[in-house]
């Protein structure tokens, strides 16, 4: 098997964390629902990382 359990999870947390990074972009430029999916898709993926443990 390719890679592990920590590397998907640390996988996981990095695309929430770009996630976070484009939210906090879309708020600054206004774009409010924009913003709120990707907040969404933040903790989605956070989350994942964690259960990936």
């Amino acid at each position: 098997m390719e890679g592990s359990v920590i590397d998907l999870s640390r996988y996981r947390l990095e695309t929430a964390k770009e996630d976070l990074k484009t939210a906090k972009d879309n708020l600054r430029d206004g774009n409010l629902r924009a913003s709120v999916n990707r907040s969404y898709y933040t903790i989605f993926h956070a989350l994942r990382s964690v259960l990936a443990l």
